[in-house]
């Protein structure tokens, strides 16, 4: 009865099912796609077109009314840039540096880019994040640049990770970096700011001897997510040593849930089933922590709203996947499942190398993209069950992106498009 009234009162906030991938982790913001997608392919099989993408870069590609978007950077971050390609041939339509920096901050991080942060597409208009180096929004047809902002700033310490995640008229960012730990909403037709809330988290004075003013300490590449609870829609959004949930119409602080680690990188997912948020809490002993949403929750719920914590190979860097009440996630090469209601393990098996890519699932199936190539497909069911393994040249540190029948992949190198 509990979970039948909490259904009612916290609900996922989703888009429509339709073949558009608007943002990182798709439509519903979590990897789940509502259509039949490739099972197998490899270099020379099921290829429509592949393109290569200079520079580096790890953002999402985004996916709208026949074209693809995407962002790309020289490794040294003194050129950041935006490409749009036509969705069913591969061309590229737009090829256009929008920032130039002679003294970008170092990155100090091998495993991020100067383009790592997925940008937002929608009819008619597509917004880019660089972090502090700067935010743009362009028309999609004529590509005039519409507005942007430059006076947004942060010392990211290892570079900018956070994706834009919009909801109604606003774009959030994402600003926890070494310096200021911050949120700010845009509002998405002027780019004006309609709120900024700091992060009011206690950092202690150590972790593991590491004193709290190290940047690591207070690094955050994470993307917040939409859960309506009760009467308001919550932004909730982890960073290091805590979990916040923010009034996404005026940022204020609604609850939160803090613990010891730094860094998460993950997007959290919610279930309407179990009525919980499921967070990563970031890296060193990260866990997996469930939390409970019911109106009415206030201030810290650490010890009265956290139903499970599971810590075995839980996610550095990727993005769990819910399908049908099980819960799955990668890291250190291996793919693992537990129930999303108790966290029960079902299985832990290794498959590939590591895990950077947030994992997709469709049709009943979970897809698992690691950094060496490898595409793993299995059941999304309790028990281990492979359907296929897929090759490609170079890894996967970007997260997939898939349309009608189809799936964008982008590799370190190349843009694929496979159906």
């Amino acid at each position: 009865m509990r979970l039948h009234l909490l259904a009612l009162s916290a609900v996922a906030l989703v888009q429509p099912a339709r073949a558009d991938w608007p943002e990182f982790r798709g439509p519903n913001r979590d990897g789940t796609v509502e259509t039949v997608l490739p099972t197998e392919w490899s270099e020379e099989k099921n290829i429509t077109w592949k393109k290569e993408i200079h520079g580096k870069g790890w953002s999402t590609p985004l996916v709208m009314d026949g074209k693809i978007w995407l962002t790309t950077a020289t490794g040294n971050g003194r050129q950041m840039s935006v490409l749009c390609l036509d969705e069913k041939t591969g061309e590229i339509l737009l090829d256009r540096v929008f920032i130039t920096n002679d003294n970008p901050e170092p990155l100090s991080n091998p495993m991020n880019t100067y383009a790592s942060s997925s940008g937002v597409v929608e009819n008619g208009r597509v917004y880019f994040h660089f972090g502090s180096y700067g935010t743009f929004c362009l028309d999609t047809e004529t590509y005039e640049t519409l507005w942007q902002r430059r006076d947004m700033t942060a010392s990211h310490w290892r570079g900018p990770a956070s994706s834009i995640a919009r909801w109604e008229n606003k774009l959030i960012l994402t600003f926890d970096a070494a310096d200021q730990q911050y949120l700010v909403a845009l509002d998405k037709e002027t780019g004006e700011t309609l709120w900024r809330r700091d992060r009011s988290t206690d950092y202690g004075d150590e972790t593991d001897g590491v004193p709290a003013n190290s940047g690591d300490m207070r690094k955050g590449y994470s993307t917040p997510i939409f859960v309506k609870v009760g009467d308001t829609v919550q932004a909730i959004s982890n960073s290091a040593k805590a979990c916040w949930a923010y009034d996404v119409d005026t940022g204020e602080e609604i609850w939160s849930v803090h613990y010891p680690t730094h860094s998460p990188s993950s997007r959290s997912v919610y279930s309407e089933d179990t009525g919980m948020v499921y967070i990563n809490t970031g890296l060193g002993k990260a866990e997996i922590w469930a939390i409970r949403l019911e109106p009415g929750m206030k201030g810290d719920v650490t010890d009265t709203h956290v139903e499970w914590t599971y810590l075995k190979r839980t996610p550095k860097r990727s993005s769990p996947v819910l399908a049908n009440g099980l819960l799955f996630m990668a890291n250190d090469g291996v793919v693992s499942c537990v129930d999303a209601e108790t966290g029960e393990a079902k299985w832990a098996e290794r498959a590939g190398g590591e895990y950077s890519a947030s994992l997709l699932t469709a049709n009943g199936l979970v897809y698992f993209f690691d950094e060496e190539g490898l595409t793993t497909v299995v059941k999304a069911a309790p028990e281990y069950e492979v359907v296929a393994e897929n090759h490609f040249d170079e890894g996967f540190m970007a997260s997939p992106a898939a349309g009608d029948e189809s799936l964008f992949l982008r590799t370190k190198t190349h843009l694929y498009k496979v159906e």
